[in-house]
Formats: structure tokens, C-alpha cells, sequence
């Protein structure tokens, strides 16, 4: 087991008490998927307490837990470091990390795209040395010191993905990781509830730069606000801005991308090279934040060519891209999974993509989005558009919010509406057929997971009737 914290570097870090000498080789915050060798962290929550499981997490082979109060079944000597609060006592661990180590540390954020530009960074990495990068989704108040302290001192690249939903989220996690490196994939009306405009979002990504002494900034140059940013960037002392996009100002450019069912073939001019790559992920919009990450490893100084090879072993991620081929009947049908989150600017991309996916009849199905405020009613309906322009031929939704986009509609594009995704899913069930390819997508909590499960069972039906 390699030893990732002991027992004296933690409560070091933490300024806590350490009982017993032990030997960390992972960091968990969930009891039901702590692993043997694991640092339990007992964090506190709204509606749960997780020195409630500190006796289950070592029970099921955690090495220790950091609590901040002994629960009642715990025994004298577990192996525990205590100390006055263990969200803070996991942010001293992730700066304590971050300190130990040489790594080159690239973070992500943006509107659309920080998730799987954060994979494709530990995809293109991985061939160029030992790489770390934030797991899932973990971009928050936690999320971020818990991926720092997952950092063995060993790295040669750590990746790190940073989100917000409201102004001066970032700056904390930002000081935490202290990149050498920041992406900002987009700046879109995501969480504009919040806001009130595109500009005071711009600005609650570009507190990215307060982390960094120096470094370069990595920017859209095909977004309007690239200008703000880069001043911003200016600003807090970055030494260089480095842009990526299809405008031929940009750094990192596309020349030219030719997609199919399985992703793009792309050619690309970074820092004067020219590379071409696979990039298993359909959709332009993928292609772009792959700029991004080849803007990173340049700015980096690291092998292109390396990285080219690296990122071609990337695969969609669940909610995210992820596809399924369906069976039924002598034929099969390809489901498009994008139900993780949506906001217009990712709804709009996932769109186009989707109209250029060979295919009988390209589906949409769609969930509300959330969060986007006074005019949300209109960024809904504002939908229409990219929907006609790609070619969609059936469009089925759910939600309020969507009623009047699909009312606006040409009428052979009307599939259905439904108040929720659960009764959404019955509408559609007669009409998919084989040669479909059918896309969904929505903010997570209009629940489109429900439609993608639903969809694939109607696989494992089809054959379980097949075999009678």
C-alpha cells in the first residue's frame, strides 16, 4: 500500500491529535464507498452528519478517520485525528498537498465543458507523466480540497476542475490549488439567476487568476468575452495569455474537423505545429475544448504528439456524452446521453451535434433548464432555432417551461410534451424506432436519467422477449 498521508503528517497539516501510527492511501467522504487504506473524512452536511459512520468506515477497512467530536461507539484507541473542524481540517490537507508537491497543475473552469475538458486533460496527460485530476464532478467547496488531497507528492500533473454558482466561489479554491495553468472553457448564461448578466459571470470565472503567481491563462477566443478576461487576466499579473478556437487570431486553431458516429477526426495549428488527433467525443463543441487542453500541454512545454495520443483514448462519460445502441427487433437505435446538466449554450451544442449523427431520424428530448432567472421562459423557446437549423425531425420535452417551445415548433417536429420526464418517457416509447438516433438532455433535476434508463431497458426487453 503506498502511503499517501500517515497518521503525523495529517494532524501536522490539520493541527490536530493524532491517536495511534497509521498509514493513509486514499481520501473518502462516503462511508458506502470508503476503501481499504482510506482516510475517512466525517464531514457535516444539511441533512447529515458523517461521524455517524466513522465506526462503519473503519469497520469496512478505512486506515483512519478525521472527526472533529468521538462519536459515542467509537473506541478509545480508533485511529482517528481529531481536530476543531473537519471541513477545514480537509482544506489544510488539500493546501498541505498541494504544498508538497512539484506537480505542473493545470485547473478548469468555465459555463459548458469543465468536466470533460478536465478528462480530456487527464486523458492527454496521463501518456506525459503521473497525472491526478479531480474525480467526477468534485468542483466545489469540498470537492476541491478533497481531489488536492487525494495528490500523491509523486505527481508530475494534477488537474484540477473549479465551479461556482454564485460571485467569489472561486477565489478560495483557486488559492487552494494554485495553477500554473487556467482553462476557462465558456462564459454563458449558466446560473444567470444568480448574476443578472454575462459579464458578472465572466468576471466570477476570471477569479480563476487569483490563485496564480504568473502562469499563463488559457481563453476562448471565439467567445465575446475574451477581451474582459484576458484583461482580468492582465490584470492579476498572468505572464500569458494563450487562446484557442476557430478564429484565426487563436493560438491553438482548428483547421478543420471531420465527424462521424464515434467522435471527430481533427487537424489543429497550436503554437505554430501542426497536429491532427482523434477525439472520441461527437460534436464541435468537443473539438474546441480539445483546443483548449492542447493550448495547456503547450503552454506546458510538454510533447504534442504524446498528448495527441493520449487524448485519443478518451470516452464519453456518463450523462455527458456517453452512447448506448439499443436493440430492438431486428434493427437498433442509438441513444445520445447528455442528462447530466444543460444550460442554452450546451443545449444549443449538444443540438448540433446531434444533427450530425448519421441516422434515420435524429430525436431530441428534452428536460427544463434551471437556474437561468427572469428570462428564462425565453431561453427556452430560443431552442427552436438550433433545432431547425440542425434537422432535428422530433422533438419531445418535459416541464412548464418547455410547453411553448415545443407549441412553436413546425408541426412534423412536435413529438410530445409532458409535464415531468417519467410521463414523457410513454410518449416516446411507440415512436423510436430502429435507425434513430435519440438525444437527451436537461438540467439534472428535471430528471432526464429517468427517459436515458428507460430507453436502454427497452433493450433489455426487446431481448428478453427474443429469448422467450
Amino acid at each position: 500500500m503506498d502511503a499517501l498521508w500517515t497518521a503525523a503528517n495529517i494532524a501536522s497539516a490539520t493541527a490536530g491529535n493524532a491517536t495511534g501510527d497509521w498509514v493513509a492511501s486514499g481520501v473518502s467522504i462516503d462511508s458506502r464507498s470508503v476503501a481499504t487504506g482510506d482516510l475517512f473524512v466525517a464531514l457535516k452536511g444539511p441533512s447529515f452528519d458523517g461521524h455517524s459512520f466513522v465506526s462503519a468506515a473503519l469497520s469496512t477497512g478505512a486506515a483512519g478517520a478525521l472527526i472533529d467530536r468521538r462519536p459515542p461507539d467509537l473506541a478509545n484507541d480508533a485511529p482517528v485525528v481529531e481536530v476543531g473542524d473537519t471541513l477545514q481540517g480537509l482544506e489544510c490537507l488539500g493546501i498541505a498537498a498541494r504544498a508538497r508537491t512539484q506537480a505542473k497543475i493545470v485547473a478548469v473552469t468555465g459555463s459548458v465543458g469543465k468536466t470533460g475538458t478536465k478528462e480530456a486533460l487527464r486523458a492527454a496527460l496521463s501518456p506525459l507523466g503521473k497525472t491526478t485530476a479531480s474525480a467526477s464532478s468534485f468542483n466545489n467547496h469540498w470537492g476541491v480540497p478533497l481531489s488536492l488531497a487525494r495528490m500523491p507528492k509523486e505527481s508530475d500533473f494534477g488537474v484540477f476542475e473549479i465551479g461556482m454558482n454564485h460571485p467569489g466561489e472561486i477565489t478560495p479554491l483557486s488559492q487552494m490549488v494554485r495553477p500554473d495553468v487556467s482553462i476557462i472553457t465558456t462564459v454563458a448564461p449558466a446560473h444567470i439567476e444568480f448574476f443578472g448578466s454575462i459579464e458578472a459571470i465572466a468576471d466570477a470565472k476570471a477569479e480563476i487568476f487569483k490563485g496564480m503567481t504568473g502562469g499563463v491563462a488559457v481563453l476562448n477566443r471565439d467567445n465575446e468575452m475574451f477581451d474582459r478576461l484576458a484583461a482580468a487576466a492582465t490584470i492579476q499579473g498572468i505572464d500569458r495569455i494563450y487562446s484557442f478556437g476557430a478564429s484565426n487570431d487563436a493560438d491553438a486553431r482548428m483547421i478543420s474537423y471531420a465527424p462521424d458516429r464515434q467522435g471527430s477526426n481533427v487537424e489543429a495549428r497550436v503554437g505554430g505545429k501542426r497536429i491532427g488527433y482523434r477525439l472520441n467525443l461527437p460534436g464541435r463543441h468537443h473539438v474546441m475544448n480539445s483546443l483548449a487542453v492542447f493550448a495547456a500541454i503547450d503552454a506546458l512545454d510538454e510533447d504534442l504528439a504524446e498528448a495527441a495520443r493520449g487524448i485519443s483514448n478518451l470516452k464519453p462519460l456518463t450523462g455527458r456524452g456517453a452512447r448506448h445502441d439499443i436493440r430492438i427487433g431486428d434493427g437498433r437505435f442509438s441513444v445520445i446521453d447528455e442528462s447530466y446538466n444543460a444550460n442554452p449554450a450546451s443545449m444549443a451544442a449538444s443540438i448540433e451535434a446531434l444533427g450530425q449523427f448519421p441516422a434515420s431520424r435524429r430525436i431530441a428530448v428534452l428536460g427544463e433548464m434551471r437556474e437561468l432567472g427572469a428570462n428564462s421562459a425565453q431561453y427556452h423557446l430560443d431552442l427552436a432555432k438550433p433545432l431547425i437549423d440542425s434537422n432535428i425531425d422530433l422533438v419531445f420535452a418535459c416541464g412548464d417551461l418547455n410547453e411553448a417551445l415545443v407549441a412553436s415548433l413546425p408541426t412534423s417536429m412536435q413529438g410530445g410534451h409532458a409535464e415531468s420526464s417519467d410521463r414523457l418517457l410513454p410518449l416516446m416509447m411507440p415512436v423510436v424506432a430502429s435507425g434513430d438516433a435519440v438525444m437527451v438532455k436537461g438540467s439534472l433535476a428535471s430528471g432526464m436519467r429517468t427517459v436515458v434508463d428507460g430507453l436502454i431497458a427497452m433493450g433489455e426487453t426487446a431481448r428478453k422477449a427474443a429469448n422467450g
